[in-house]
């Protein structure tokens, strides 16, 4: 009996004991941020391209200044008591040259945004002398724009993007400045009758051998200075005049001068033909023997000896060449003893630069004894 109570106890405790854990509450999840609502995805067209902008829009406004007491100055340009036959146009952001009035004899138009050189605005300027054009976009001078100016003395038109020389230049020119272009061809005739220029600046085109011709500068007889430097010449251009002063070649890759090139020339002083090809095989002996020659500049090129001048020459640039000894007998245009007895024959080279060689100092005593007015000598 006691058995049977004992197993009911335990048996009703085991169900109490049941009864207490189906009771507890059951461990909670951590909870879960809700996600976030995505809008639906909905293809939408494409917005349109923005155009590319196009002139004028592209450039700033025209300055426009107060009205003139002029009243033919255009609005674009400065026109002062001061200097009444001048249009000051220079800096004003202008794309279209506005009109020429015709009391103007000096244009200012540099550094704008002009394209295109036409004739209309020209129209009534016959007594224009000098014209600055330089650093616009100029692509083309119109022709006829010369027909209008007839009298013209001074054209300047460097740094912009002519392809070719201008045509129709008028005679009257005296100075054509073209630097910084992207010239690559001279019309036939591009120089004709002009006997009244003195300076011609092509520099920093693309010009080569073939675009000179032994006619090229044939009327060019008042010519004074030529520059062709920082171009793609490959020999010495043809034709040149014989009266010019100064001759510019830099920067070209010319390797040989004709042993008689400067034969002829009656009155050049001035020489650079720096930063080319030249070697000793290209550069005859006594090629540079002209006794007018003054300022003679062969730097940066191959030469691996210096070569004759004459006693006239006072600047000699030979740095930055293969020069590996110098020689003062040599070099001396006349005998030592000759130099060494009279003063009055003594050669007249003042500067020699020979820095950037295989040479060390210090100078030879026969270079000493010959150029005995050098002031300076750089080694």
């Amino acid at each position: 009996m006691k058995a049977t109570t004992g197993l009911f106890s335990a048996l009703v405790l085991f169900l109490l004991m049941g009864a207490v854990f189906t009771q507890r509450p059951k461990p909670r999840k951590p909870t879960k941020r809700p996600g976030t609502t995505k809008k639906p995805f909905v293809i939408r067209p494409a917005a349109a391209a923005e155009p590319e902008p196009q002139e004028p829009t592209d450039f700033p406004p025209p300055i426009l200044g107060p009205p003139s007491m002029y009243p033919d100055c255009p609005r674009e340009c400065l026109c002062t008591p001061d200097y009444p036959n001048s249009l000051n146009c220079e800096n004003r952001n202008i794309r279209v040259i506005p009109v020429i009035p015709p009391r103007a004899h000096y244009l200012y138009l540099q550094n704008n945004y002009i394209s295109d050189v036409t004739a209309e605005p020209f129209a009534n300027a016959t007594e224009v002398r000098w014209i600055n054009l330089a650093n616009n976009r100029i692509h083309q001078i119109n022709v006829q724009v010369f027909e209008k100016i007839p009298s013209l003395l001074f054209l300047y038109a460097q740094r912009n993007q002519l392809k070719e020389v201008p045509s129709g230049l008028p005679a009257s020119l005296e100075q054509l400045r073209l630097g910084r272009n992207r010239i690559s061809k001279i019309p036939s005739g591009a120089f004709s009758k002009m006997g009244n220029l003195t300076l011609l600046d092509l520099y920093h085109n693309q010009l080569s051998d073939s675009d000179f011709g032994k006619n090229t500068f044939k009327d060019l007889k008042s010519l004074m200075q030529l520059n062709l430097a920082h171009n793609a010449l490959k020999k010495m251009p043809a034709g040149v005049p014989s009266g010019l002063i100064q001759l510019f070649l830099d920067r070209n890759n010319i390797d040989d001068i004709p042993n008689d090139y400067f034969k002829d020339f009656t009155h050049l002083g001035f020489v650079r033909l720096n930063r080319n090809q030249l070697s000793d095989k290209g550069v005859p002996n006594n090629v540079f023997n002209v006794s007018t020659l003054l300022d003679l500049q062969l730097s940066y090129n191959q030469l691996s000896s210096i070569p004759l001048f004459n006693s006239h020459l006072e600047h000699l640039h030979l740095d930055h060449n293969s020069i590996e000894s110098i020689n003062g007998t040599r070099i001396c245009p006349l005998s030592l003893e000759a130099v060494m007895s009279d003063n009055n024959v003594v050669p007249s080279l003042r500067y020699l630069r020979l820095d950037g060689n295989h040479l060390s100092p210090p100078i030879p005593v026969d270079v000493i004894m010959c150029f005995r007015q050098l002031h300076s000598i750089v080694i």
